[in-house]
């Protein structure tokens, strides 16, 4: 377990992060979402030691996190850190090899992951030779080297095109699977809110929203879709019933109390055929201009 504790950082005047505490669990993938200057960085940057906190503490399995704890932590930063004149194998072996690993079996590891991400044959080139995407893609891959204890990746899937980006998926599911916190930022809401198990909302420095998917969605609004064979104008005689949206036979609906569904029901079977009532919970684009607002 990663925890922070009411991390704080100022510049000069400016409050950067403001008492900022959440947790990342063992074994999944929690999102770190905001909008640029919120905080998210330099969170990160305090996690890893890269700064110091104004005030605030970081713990890894309940104890003061340490140096060593961190060289045990796969960290990939908002600016990248690679080589870009050297051969692309070289230097993740350099790499876990500074991290403790044996050269032989860096060199295997580092083989497998590029061959995972499409980059079996491009071993030996220079990093600087790379398209943007594919660098990203081995910086990434120097993160997940050496069987880190926890990952924490600052904007792991920008610039990639799809086929990156459910390749990478796949390899943070399979490290969270097997037991490893994995922290992430992303500007990329939805993509967030398919792969996460928790999500950690930050605005102007603070902690505005955390919680899993199902914890987030009951700060919104619940509401329900109703489309019919005719016209479905008619909800908006229904007492109780607050009316978001009707366009022809489709209704978007709130309703006052969860007992309202069967009244909707049946009115809408007594006038025709149903083809959905259903709920609609909230985006997370929807939740987070909610909270960030």
């Amino acid at each position: 377990m990663l925890e922070i504790h009411e991390l704080t950082r100022s510049f000069g005047d400016r409050l950067a992060v403001d008492h900022v505490s959440f947790q990342v669990p063992p074994g999944q993938l929690t999102g770190f979402v905001g909008a640029n200057g919120a905080g998210k960085t330099t969170t990160m940057r305090m996690v890893m030691g890269l700064l110091a906190p104004t005030s605030g503490s970081v713990t890894w399995q309940g104890a003061p996190i340490v140096d060593e704890v961190r060289r045990g932590i796969g960290y990939m930063p908002e600016e990248r850190g690679l080589y870009p004149k050297q051969q692309v194998l070289d230097q993740l072996v350099h790499m876990a090899r500074l991290r403790g690993m044996p050269a032989g079996a860096a060199r295997a590891e580092a083989t497998e992951l590029l061959g995972a991400f499409g980059l079996g044959e491009r071993t030996k080139d220079k990093l600087e030779k790379l398209s943007l995407g594919n660098q990203q893609r081995v910086q990434v891959t120097a993160a997940l080297m050496a069987s880190p204890m926890a990952l924490i990746l600052d904007e792991p899937f920008s610039g990639l095109d799809p086929m990156a980006v459910d390749e990478m998926a796949d390899q943070l599911r399979a490290r969270a699977a097997s037991g490893v916190p994995v922290l992430f930022s992303s500007h990329q809401l939805d993509l967030v809110d398919r792969l996460c198990d928790g999500l950690v909302i930050l605005a102007g420095g603070r902690v505005v929203a955390q919680g899993t998917r199902t914890e987030l969605e009951s700060r919104g609004r619940l509401l329900h879709r109703l489309v019919t064979d005719s016209d479905a104008g008619w909800v908006r005689d229904l007492a109780g019933v607050t009316v978001v949206d009707v366009d022809g036979n489709r209704a978007l609906l709130e309703l006052a109390k969860p007992g309202l569904v069967d009244r909707v029901l049946a009115e809408a079977m007594a006038r025709g055929s149903v083809r959905e009532l259903a709920e609609v919970r909230p985006t997370l684009s929807e939740i987070y201009r909610e909270v960030a607002a």
